[in-house]
């Protein structure tokens, strides 16, 4: 037999094992979103780096965490997403509903045409207010893959809750009650 081939066999397989070995221990602990809530734990929501247009707002700006003290269901939503279009009634009574509860619903409209947008604000007479994610830097700082999406915020501004796909009444109010009733 020749030790020539068995030895880089060997060898290869010993620096694969210390390049895995090594990528496990610098990644760390994993803290996403999706981990936290799955441990029951709450974290917080991810920071913007830059002050996002509101919709129809003539040049104001503002940030998710423009918002805390409030409970926020905030919605992942864009004019071209038929299910996103398809919750936006629910969401406007919800924010109505939890308004004088010191609740919110915020919309992140992600990579939207502004004007088709606003259409839709119209149509559906939308009172909440919506910031334009139009490179999509706060829904990717969220892990956001489709939408619609939604989270929910507690007053501190960590995510208590993560919904993908359309969202029920039955959801928002199991998970808006209970943070309702907490102080920050």
């Amino acid at each position: 037999m020749r030790r020539g081939p068995v030895l880089v066999i060997v060898v290869l397989a010993a620096a694969l094992v210390g390049l895995l070995s090594y990528g496990v221990a610098q990644r760390g602990e994993d803290r996403s979103i999706a981990t936290a809530l799955a441990a029951g734990e709450r974290s917080p929501a991810p920071e913007s780096t830059q002050a996002l247009a509101v919709l129809g707002g003539d040049g104001e700006t503002g940030s998710v965490s423009d918002y805390r003290g409030k409970v926020v269901v905030l919605n992942v939503w864009a004019s071209w997403c038929d299910p996103c279009k398809d919750e936006l009634p629910l969401l406007e009574r919800t924010h109505r509903r939890i308004l004088p509860r010191g609740g919110t619903v915020l919309g992140l409209n992600v990579r939207d045409v502004s004007t088709s947008a606003l259409e839709l604000v119209r149509e559906f007479g939308l009172s909440f207010p919506s910031l334009r994610d139009r490179d999509a830097e706060v829904t990717r700082a969220f892990g956001t893959p489709k939408y619609p999406e939604t989270y929910v915020l507690d007053r501190s501004g960590r995510v208590a809750a993560h919904n993908i796909g359309p969202v029920t009444q039955a959801w928002l109010d199991a998970k808006l009650r209970p943070l309702l009733a907490e102080r920050a």
